[in-house]
């Protein structure tokens, strides 16, 4: 099992940035998945979620209207389209897989998203 994140990197105040999750060696379209995100000192908190086969979403008060978590379960792959981002959106990202079922679920390795001037 894999999830392997990218698209992170070093963004003004105010800047985009889309977040890919690519999955593998599971069922990713049996799967609800999730970005959290943890920044220094701070508890990782769940950023947004889609249900598995993508009718349904929620997000984190603090980023309503500014993100948008998607998923194209023909490539294995969840997105996150960060708009108006702001220094406190500055944290790792992580991918988060888990299945309704069995309650199998995996992680990412996480990927830097610093936003600075």
């Amino acid at each position: 099992v894999q999830l392997v994140e990218s698209g992170g990197g070093l963004v003004q105040p105010g800047g985009s940035l889309r977040l890919s999750c690519a999955a593998s060696g599971f069922t990713f379209s049996s799967y609800g998945m999730s970005w959290y995100r943890q920044a220094p000192g701070k508890e990782r908190e769940r950023v947004a979620h889609i249900s598995s086969v993508g009718g349904s979403t929620n997000y984190a008060d603090s980023v309503k209207g500014r993100f948008t978590i998607s998923r194209d379960n023909a490539k294995n792959t969840v997105y996150l389209q960060m708009n108006s981002l702001k220094p406190e959106d500055t944290a790792v990202y992580y991918c988060y897989a888990r299945s309704y079922y069995s309650g199998d679920a995996y992680w990412g390795q996480g990927t830097q998203v610093t936003v600075s001037s």
